[in-house]
């Protein structure tokens, strides 16, 4: 039956996430229009272009997110698009602006097709978790919004690029009446992604203490978060955002096996001791995401 599954859209697919979530819909019978940005992750790229040899499902689309026509031949009859965008360099004011006018011209893009049924946003936990009161006691859900004067204060690039390209992202989507969900990701874990994803993991982590010792840092497997893409489109109930996570790291061993699984991309301290000391409140609330992977499994 796998003729039958419709045609979709990873942009940008030379990303380590938009990878992952490439391969798991040929895996599931999708066709799957992969739209790689010029400077986009090299090795991935390679791998991409490896496939779409071998794969008659796969069809590869050069794009750039500030040209508008381009992503709209990329989109051209496609029934979602699955959005992961990340610079491929480093994060500073001007690829905040940089990010925010990709998000909306992505967007935009999908309300002038005939074919996209909904858009699977790729977004952060970065762009809830992040403002003045961050030490309260309070919970963090769908509902929550870092803040962006805060975030310019501490020069948080990353969780402001999330934060105000998911924001444009909804409030385009609601103007156009576009179908949106949001996958809030945490820190993303995976094979090969000290690698292949240096540069989103080390801003990720920007104020990692801070965010562990408040109950607010958590990761997520890679093929997990594809398989929550896939299920957020397939699954027509869903809307709104989804934080997506495996684990909020909270103790002192947990630290340290998410330091050794990211080395050497960070050093491990010279001496440690894993003595459990240390357990902080879990801050994070994740109902929505456990109902759509339950409700859909069943």
């Amino acid at each position: 039956m796998d003729h039958e599954k419709p045609c979709v859209c990873v942009l940008d697919a030379s990303t380590y996430v938009g990878f992952w979530i490439l391969k798991g819909l040929l895996n599931r019978g999708y066709i799957v229009h992969a739209a790689i940005q010029k400077d986009g992750e090299k090795e991935i790229e390679k791998q991409i272009k490896d496939m779409e040899k071998v794969e008659e499902r796969l069809v590869v689309f050069h794009v750039d997110i500030l040209d508008y026509q381009s992503i709209l031949v990329a989109l051209k009859d496609s029934s979602a698009l699955f959005c992961c965008l990340d610079s491929p360099d480093s994060y500073d004011e001007k690829m905040v602006d940089l990010e925010v006018r990709g998000a909306i011209n992505v967007v935009e893009a999908c309300a002038q097709t005939d074919s996209i049924e909904k858009i699977v946003f790729n977004s952060s936990l970065t762009a809830a978790v992040w403002r003045e009161d961050i030490c309260s006691d309070k919970d963090v859900d769908e509902r929550s919004w870092s803040d962006q004067g805060f975030c310019r204060k501490l020069k948080l690039w990353y969780a402001l690029a999330k934060t105000l390209s998911e924001q444009a992202a909804w409030a385009l989507a609601m103007d156009r009446m576009l179908c949106m969900v949001s996958i809030n990701a945490g820190l993303v874990l995976g094979p090969g992604v000290t690698q292949q994803n240096p540069r989103s993991t080390m801003f990720y982590l920007k104020g990692a203490a801070e965010m562990y010792e408040n109950g607010v840092l958590a990761f997520v497997d890679v093929n997990f978060l594809a398989d929550v893409n896939i299920r957020a489109f397939e699954d027509r109930s869903t809307g709104g955002r989804y934080f997506c996570f495996n684990q909020i790291v909270n103790t002192e061993e947990e630290a340290v096996k998410l330091a050794q699984s990211l080395s050497p991309l960070i050093p491990l301290p010279p001496r440690y001791e894993c003595q459990g000391s240390e357990v902080y409140a879990e801050r994070l609330k994740t109902k929505k995401l456990n109902k759509l992977v339950e409700g859909t499994a069943c």
